[in-house]
């Protein structure tokens, strides 16, 4: 009985041990981690740089890009419109991701076919697929995984254009005034709320 316990204890020396190590930078200050979430992988596509998923099986979305888990990449700027038809989704959706590092440009309104969607979706213009993933990490969880695919043309917004940026976010009813699941995931002290309005 002794010896268990003594087992036990030591795994999870080891398990803390390990934990910390991790989150130590390399200026020896404790940084906090990178909210990871266990998600599909799409095991046809093709990867590029540092674990983004480019293509797949036929069934999938054409260039889609699969959530990575890991550091964040969030060197492109990215909008939120609201396709969710509640008020003020896309300035929370924004408030939201400009908390966790994104840089963001202003929120706006979805319009044509996707002025009002089930399920969010995260559009990328080429070059910034790095930055759509890590958005797509943001809003998935193991059993809703959120994909990224190409920005469709015209973008699906008021005014068809979003500015400089690169990435953008279609908040729908599934995520509207909602904390990003991941976020909720990562420290369950922040979980999703709905905000009135």
């Amino acid at each position: 009985m002794g010896s268990t316990i003594s087992i036990v204890i030591a795994v999870v020396a080891v398990v803390v041990g390990f934990i910390i190590l991790r989150n130590i930078n390399s200026t020896g200050s404790a940084a906090p981690s990178s909210p990871n979430i266990s998600v599909p992988t799409n095991p046809t596509g093709t990867t590029i740089g540092t674990g983004t998923t480019i293509g797949g099986p036929a069934t999938t979305i054409p260039n889609a890009v699969t959530p990575t888990t890991g550091p964040l990449v969030q060197t492109a700027q990215v909008v939120v419109a609201n396709a969710s038809g509640q008020k003020g989704a896309a300035s929370f959706a924004t408030t939201e991701l400009k908390a966790v590092g994104f840089t963001m440009g202003p929120p706006t309104d979805a319009f044509g076919a996707e002025k009002s969607l089930t399920k969010t979706k995260v559009y990328y213009v080429a070059g910034a697929e790095g930055t759509a993933a890590s958005v797509a990490q943001m809003y998935s969880t193991a059993a809703s995984p959120v994909q990224a695919s190409a920005m469709p043309t015209p973008i699906p917004v008021k005014g068809a254009s979003i500015g400089t940026a690169t990435v953008l976010v279609m908040i729908g009813k599934d995520l509207a005034n909602k904390a990003l699941p991941a976020i909720a995931v990562a420290n369950p002290a922040n979980t999703a709320t709905t905000v009135a309005g």
